[in-house]
């Protein structure tokens, strides 16, 4: 009886950060630097994650995947290649959420803190990397011509860094290691939550 109020707590939990995923997603549309809208979900998916383990956690990339695509904020690279852009987004968000996921139990035994900010470099590195690669692989030659036609010229590494990932990537790595300390306190409390049946 026990296990089975634990599974539903933890079943509860994860929707309400299925829930949040999406919702900070979807509101992360309206705010914009350079190309695309910048990701605020990192902090709900190494939450969840901490708390949940790794599948949570690419639940939770997955989830945020999801939304970038049905918010149409890769749209730009759905007109080039459909299929490589879905690939490429879904499976950005769920290694991410996995690694982070995945470092955080690695080395939570060792130290809270130290586990809640690898996990918090992990999740956008991971993030940005997938992108990144996805780009260099699927999108060159559309990048360059996309950059060209804005009067930006270059290698195609430096154009994707420039104009495809810029600031967002800078941001959202603060963003999770500025709440490092908000996320361990968080993942105590709902720890000690998730125990309670």
């Amino acid at each position: 009886m026990e296990n089975t109020r634990l599974d539903t707590r933890k079943l509860v939990t994860l929707a309400i950060f299925t829930a949040i995923v999406a919702v900070l997603q979807l509101m992360g549309v309206a705010i914009r630097f350079g190309t695309f809208a910048v990701s605020m979900v990192g902090v709900p998916v190494i939450l969840g994650g901490a708390l949940m383990g790794p599948a949570a956690g690419a639940w939770l990339g997955l989830v945020f995947g999801i939304t970038v695509l049905v918010s149409g904020d890769a749209a730009l690279f759905f007109a080039w290649d459909p299929v490589a852009t879905v690939v490429i987004v879904l499976l950005k968000g769920t290694l991410a959420g996995f690694a982070a996921s995945a470092l955080y139990q690695l080395l939570e035994r060792k130290s809270d803190f130290l586990a809640v900010l690898a996990a918090a470099m992990a999740y956008p590195f991971v993030n940005t990397g997938v992108f990144f690669l996805g780009c260099m692989l699927c999108f060159l030659d559309d990048c360059i011509q996309f950059a060209a036609n804005l009067g930006i010229t270059g290698s195609g590494p430096a154009i994707i860094m420039t104009v495809f990932i810029g600031f967002n990537f800078f941001f959202e790595l603060g963003l999770d290691l500025v709440l490092s300390g908000v996320i361990d306190r968080l993942i105590h409390i709902g720890k000690r939550s998730l125990k309670r049946v």
